[in-house]
């Protein structure tokens, strides 16, 4: 039985954590200046250096980031940060208290080692506030381990070998982690557990909409497997498919692990170090003479083409693994040292512009035998004998490691690094201690009505079960709320917010709030009549003015129906035909039924 867990990370919609700046609805396009960081891993309160932290720091990478006059002096890390933000701790305890969870006495803010140099000091401050909940889901409960508020990290712009760039626009804005235990079943088990946490987050009204505001990582295990981390997990409909295939992807590395041993393989690479390494640069270029080869163009400038035996692997890195090869496995970790990839000889070699004769010599080079395998890299000579060491350290793992891996489109994964470990994080000196006192609690739980309380105001306004559904995941929750507080029709402000306004969306109108507004004010005193809060907004995106489109489509009166009637007679479609717009079906339809009783 596979172990899967999720967290869920969801920005909120305030000032930063940790100062005054407001929260940053759009990002400005223009740059004023820039800083430069390098990674340097530090002892942490166990006196360890996280191994994790320690790789990326041998890369040597520098860390950029570009800002504008958005951001102050604390997302600089020129200044130490501010006291918490009390409203996101307000929002945080009432997600808590939505989830059961028992709240901490005293919050107390960690620093947590970032790995990737998103963060201008090298850490995020982050802190435990409630533990030990519970969620209600179709398949039973859910428990709910921990849920911490932590600061946003900077929006990555670019990267290559040498550094990386990040923008400053985000960093510092709240954050509510949430993470599960292990009870959840399968793929679309979690993809439920995903969609509640994320409504009851935006049930408190704070949580930020759009892309990257809320991000689920999955926690992933088999029995004999590894527990992984799948990180950038963003799209909901895709999580069922990234956690099946990692359930599917382990348990094929478990069965190639089993073969590889059966064979001999990971006894007889034991003896294959850097020393077996071999340099076939001048092989290859004796044996393709075609300077338009792939091969050929790799190895321009500097370039060498480095190799190594891989015994008793014949057939092995070719075998798939959920998606992606065995091969894929080691090439992710030759990326990590700055390379395109490793070329295997499970691959179609031809492809490079390498023929059989030229494969040939390659593995007499290298002393490869029938059953063996040999995998390359083409980079500089320092580069390539980093990459190829990564590599054969990957081939060398007799057993499914501990990763963090990155969530590709497909539904497949892709190594990213060393799972971290408890190590990275040490104490927070520059951010007090905040007690969590009885008063805060109410406080916080009287800030917003609970998701379940949501529901069951929602049905009673609606009674529509699709109608609920769509208003609980709609953006305009909050608007649609707006609007029925101010006495509109809450069917018809659901259907105009949810139907319409796609509907109009599609042709290339996008009203603002102000007009659906308006036009629904109308509707509701009586002016307009449903087709004409569309035909309205419409009219409004065409910049017609409001006072005219009042008057051209203001709905008939009774009076003006009568006479229509005298005209028409009862051929209800002869006049919906002409004056559809401006006419009630339903009040036309009493009229003429009162006109026939009195016939």
């Amino acid at each position: 039985m596979p172990k899967i867990g999720v967290e869920i990370h969801q920005r909120i919609f305030t000032h930063k954590l940790f100062c005054s700046c407001p929260y940053p609805e759009e990002e400005p396009v223009e740059r004023l200046d820039w800083l430069d960081r390098r990674l340097h891993p530090v002892l942490s309160e166990m006196g360890e250096i996280d191994e994790a932290a320690r790789l990326e720091a041998e890369k040597g990478r520098l860390y950029q980031y570009t800002f504008n006059d958005n951001i102050c002096l604390v997302e600089m890390d020129e200044e130490p940060p501010h006291e918490v933000n009390r409203e996101a701790l307000k929002v945080a305890l009432n997600v808590a208290l939505q989830m059961d969870m028992q709240p901490v006495n005293v919050l107390v803010f960690m620093r947590k080692m970032v790995l990737d140099g998103s963060n201008t000091s090298g850490f995020q401050r982050t802190a435990l506030l409630a533990i030990d909940g519970k969620l209600s889901t179709s398949r039973g409960d859910v428990g709910i381990q921990t849920l911490c508020l932590e600061e946003e990290s900077a929006g990555i712009e670019g990267e290559d070998s040498l550094r990386k760039r990040y923008s400053l626009f985000r960093l510092g804005i709240p954050l509510i982690e949430i993470a599960t235990t292990p009870d959840i079943k399968d793929g679309k088990h979690a993809r439920e557990v995903c969609e509640k946490i994320g409504l009851i987050l935006r049930s408190t009204g704070k949580a930020a909409r759009g892309i990257g505001t809320i991000r689920q990582d999955l926690n992933v295990s088999v029995e004999g497997g590894a527990r992984v981390e799948i990180k950038g997990a963003q799209e909901l409909n895709m999580i069922a498919k990234w956690v099946d295939n990692e359930i599917k992807r382990q348990k094929a590395l478990l069965t190639l692990i089993a073969e590889l041993e059966s064979r001999g393989a990971y006894e007889a690479l034991k003896a294959v170090d850097e020393s077996y390494f071999k340099d076939v640069t001048d092989i290859i270029k004796q044996a393709v003479k075609d300077e338009k080869a792939l091969i050929r163009r790799f190895l321009k400038g500097d370039s060498i083409a480095l190799a190594v035996k891989l015994p008793k692997h014949a057939g092995f890195l070719g075998r798939e693994l959920a998606l992606r090869r065995y091969g894929s496995e080691l090439s992710d970790y030759a990326k990590q040292r700055g390379v395109g990839g490793i070329i295997h000889s499970d691959e179609k070699l031809a492809k490079y512009g390498l023929d059989d004769e030229a494969v040939k010599a390659i593995k007499e080079a290298l002393d490869v035998a029938e059953d063996d395998a040999f995998i390359m890299v083409v980079a500089s000579a320092e580069k390539a004998k980093l990459a190829l060491s990564e590599a054969l350290r990957r081939a060398k793992m007799a057993y499914v490691p501990k990763e963090t891996r990155k969530a590709l489109p497909d539904g497949s994964t892709a190594y990213m690094r060393p799972l971290p470990g408890a190590a990275r994080m040490y104490p927070e000196t520059d951010v007090p201690y905040v007690k969590i006192t009885p008063s805060m609690l109410e406080e916080a739980k009287a800030l917003a009505e609970s998701y379940e309380e949501k529901v069951k105001k929602l049905k009673a306004l609606l009674n529509n079960d699709e109608l609920v559904q769509k208003m609980l995941h709609s953006k305009r929750l909050s608007f649609f709320e707006r609007l029925v507080g101010k006495g509109i029709e809450p069917k018809m402000a659901a259907i105009t917010l949810e139907d319409t306004l796609t509907k109009l969306r599609r042709e290339g109108c996008q009203p603002i709030d102000e007009n659906v507004e308006w036009a629904l004010l109308l509707y509701s005193k009586g002016h307009f009549t449903k087709k004409t809060v569309e035909a309205a907004l419409k009219g409004l995106c065409e910049g017609k003015a409001k006072a005219a489109l009042q008057a051209k489509l203001a709905k008939l009166s009774k009076a003006e129906l009568e006479s229509l009637l005298k005209t028409y007679g009862d051929n209800m479609k002869a006049i919906l035909r002409e004056h559809g717009l401006r006419v009630d079906p339903a009040e036309l339809k009493k009229l003429i039924d009162e006109a026939k009783k009195k016939a």
